[in-house]
């Protein structure tokens, strides 16, 4: 069984800037693509990043040149830098591991912008 589990979600002001971590444990973390999810009220899940076991990248056009997303493989880690939020960037944030052992998602951490 994978467990993810996402943390540095809050309220920050427009422009300002938070980091999202996402922890996975009980899987060879490794063989997994990692991504991150959003999720605002009304509104479907929509991929943010992704990131895949070589460290290849791709984005969203929405978070292009602000969001960066990593992985620490030795951590059983994946990041999201979040830099220049925008009030539209609110949403709830998942963190996803996909490989062919499986699909899993974690519970979400809170992101809010204000204006």
């Amino acid at each position: 069984q994978v467990q993810l589990v996402e943390s540095g979600g809050g309220l920050v002001q427009a422009g300002g800037s938070l980091r999202l971590s996402c922890v996975a444990r009980g899987t060879l973390f490794g063989l997994y693509a990692m991504g991150w999810y959003r999720q605002s009220p009304g509104k479907q899940r929509e991929s943010v990043a992704r990131i895949t076991t070589d460290g290849s990248t791709n984005y969203a056009d929405s978070v292009k040149g602000r969001f960066t997303i990593s992985r620490d493989n030795a951590k059983n880690t994946v990041y999201l830098e979040m830099n220049s939020l925008k009030p539209e960037d609110t949403a709830v944030y998942y963190c996803n591991a996909d490989a062919y052992l499986g699909n899993y998602w974690g519970r979400g951490t809170q992101v809010t912008v204000s204006s």
